[in-house]
C-alpha cells in the first residue's frame, strides 16, 4: 500500500470499525446482565404477585381433584412469561394460557431452570405451606437471548449505515490534510534543474514543516555543491591554459631553432612544462577521487616509518634536503586508511621538501600523548593571515604567486584525506627558527597515532 492517502484511510476506517465492534460486544455483555436481572426480578414479582392472590383466598385452600383452572398471564408478558400453581403433593392446580403440562420445576422456593418440552426455562418458586400449594413463574431463556440480539442489531443496523457516510468525511479529511504536501510536489514538480530556492512552507503543518527544511537544506547543499564544481572547473581551466600554452611555445621554438642548444633548451622545458601538467592532472583527479567519496574506508595498523617511506617513493623529486623520522615517530603506529594516509603523507612532504632548501631537514615526529603528528620543515614558513588559507583549494599563498610555481591543490588534498583518515590538518610556523609545521590531529578517542612499546620498537 503505497498511497499515504489509502493509508490513512484504512488504518481510520479500521480503527472506527474494531472501536465501534468493541463497543458493541461491552454494551452486549452488559445489556445480557442487566436484562437477566431485569427479567429476573419481574419473574420473582409475578411470583410473589401470583402467591399473594392465592393467599387473600381468590383460590381455594384445598384444590379438588378436578381439571385446572386457568389464570391469566402476568400483564406485559403474556407470551413470555407462564405461570403455574402446583399442590404439595404434585397435582396440578391451575395454569397460565400458554404454559406447558409438564411441571416447570422440581425443586423449592427460589431460582431454577430447566428444559421443557425441548426449550431451556429459568424459573422462580414461590411456597405457601399454608394453602399447601406452590407457585412456578418462568420464562424462556431463547426469548431471552433474541432480546439481547434484538438490541444490539438496533446498534449495528446505524453504524452499518453511518460507516459509509462515515469513510467519505474521513477520506475528505485525510485528502485535505494533504494538500500542503501535494502543493509543494506541484511547486517541486514546476522546477527546472537550475532552480535551488528553498521551498514556501506557508502555512503547511507543523508535521510537514521538518520535511521543507530538509529539502531546504538538501537544496543548500546541492547548491554550495554545483558552485564548487564550478569554481574547481573554471580554476584548472585557468591553470591547465598556462602549462598548455608554454608547451606549445617551446615547441614552437624546438621546432623553428635552428641551433642545436636552443632547440634542447624548448624541449627540457617542454618536459617541465608537462611534468608540471601531469602533476596538476593527478591532484585534480585525487581531489575529485577524495570528494567523491562517501564512506570511509577500512583502517589499517601502519608503522610510521613504513607510510613515510612509501609515500616518499610515491612523491615527485624535490631538491637534495633529506627527511629525517625521530624516534619516537619510528616507534610508532598510525591507525587509518592506507590509501589516504599515504596521499596525506605525500602531499605534505612534498609542500615540506618544495621549501626547505638544499641540504636541510625535513622532521616528522609525534607528540601529544601520540595523537599528533608533525611534518616540520625548514622552508620561510607562511605570513601569520595566510595559516588558515593555506588549505583552500587554488590558493598558492604570496610566496607561489611571486614565483608563479605550483597550482595551490597539494595541500586541500592534504586537508581532505586527513578528513578522511578522521584527523584534522592545521599549520603553524616555527618558533625557534623559520620553517612551518603541518600538525595532524589524529581523534583522541581513537588514539589513531601510538607509540609502541619499547620491546616492540626494538
Amino acid at each position: 500500500m503505497s498511497s499515504l492517502r489509502v493509508r490513512l484511510f484504512a488504518t481510520l476506517i479500521g480503527a472506527t470499525g474494531a472501536l465501534w465492534l468493541i463497543a458493541a460486544a461491552w454494551i452486549y455483555v452488559g445489556a445480557r446482565q442487566e436484562v437477566e436481572h431485569v427479567l429476573d426480578t419481574r419473574l420473582q414479582e409475578a411470583a410473589r404477585m401470583v402467591a399473594s392472590l392465592v393467599a387473600s383466598g381468590d383460590m381455594p385452600a384445598k384444590p379438588d381433584a378436578g381439571a385446572p383452572a386457568t389464570l391469566p398471564a402476568p400483564g406485559g408478558y403474556e407470551r413470555q412469561l407462564s405461570c403455574q400453581i402446583w399442590s404439595l403433593d404434585d397435582r396440578l392446580v391451575a395454569r397460565s394460557s400458554g404454559a406447558p403440562d409438564q411441571k416447570l420445576s422440581d425443586r423449592g422456593a427460589g431460582f431454577s431452570e430447566r428444559v421443557v418440552n425441548g426449550e431451556l426455562w429459568r424459573v422462580y418458586a414461590v411456597e405457601d405451606e399454608a394453602k399447601g400449594i406452590r407457585v412456578l413463574v418462568g420464562d424462556r431463556l431463547g426469548l431471552r437471548e433474541k432480546l439481547v440480539a434484538d438490541l444490539i442489531k438496533g446498534l449495528l443496523w446505524p453504524a452499518a449505515l453511518i460507516l459509509p457516510l462515515l469513510g467519505l468525511i474521513i477520506w475528505a479529511s485525510v485528502g485535505r490534510g494533504l494538500k500542503p504536501l501535494n502543493r509543494i510536489a506541484h511547486e517541486l514538480a514546476r522546477r527546472d534543474a537550475e532552480d535551488m530556492s528553498p521551498v514556501d512552507a506557508g502555512a503547511a503543518p507543523s508535521e510537514i514543516r521538518p520535511l521543507t527544511v530538509a529539502l531546504n537544506g538538501l537544496f543548500d547543499k546541492v547548491e554550495r555543491a554545483r558552485r564548487h564544481e564550478r569554481d574547481v572547473t573554471a580554476f584548472a581551466a585557468h591553470e591547465l591554459r598556462t602549462p598548455l600554452a608554454g608547451l606549445k611555445t617551446q615547441a614552437q621554438i624546438a621546432v623553428a631553432a635552428k641551433e642545436p642548444a636552443i632547440r634542447d633548451r624548448a624541449l627540457k622545458q617542454i618536459l617541465s612544462a608537462v611534468d608540471r601538467t601531469g602533476r596538476l592532472v593527478s591532484q585534480l583527479l585525487a581531489l575529485a577521487r577524495l570528494d567523491a567519496e562517501a564512506i570511509r574506508a577500512a583502517p589499517e595498523t601502519i608503522t610510521l616509518s613504513a607510510a613515510i617511506q612509501d609515500a616518499l617513493e610515491l612523491s615527485r623529486p624535490a631538491g637534495s634536503a633529506r627527511v629525517e623520522v625521530t624516534s619516537d615517530a619510528r616507534a610508532a603506529t598510525i591507525c587509518a586508511p592506507r590509501e589516504h594516509l599515504l596521499l596525506m603523507l605525500r602531499n605534505l612532504l612534498e609542500n615540506a621538501l618544495e621549501h626547505t632548501p638544499p641540504q636541510g631537514v625535513v622532521a616528522c615526529r609525534v607528540g601529544s600523548g601520540g595523537t599528533v603528528l608533525d611534518v616540520v620543515d625548514e622552508g620561510p614558513g607562511a605570513p601569520e593571515e595566510e595559516l588558515d588559507r593555506l588549505t583552500q583549494r587554488f590558493f598558492r599563498g604570496s610566496a607561489k604567486v611571486a614565483t608563479g610555481e605550483g597550482a595551490g591543490l597539494g595541500l586541500a588534498i592534504a586537508a581532505a584525506a586527513a578528513d578522511q583518515c578522521g584527523a584534522r590538518l592545521v599549520f603553524q610556523n616555527r618558533t625557534d627558527r623559520a620553517g612551518l609545521i603541518a600538525r595532524i590531529a589524529f581523534d583522541a578517542g581513537r588514539s589513531a597515532v601510538a607509540a609502541r612499546r619499547p620491546e616492540a620498537a626494538a
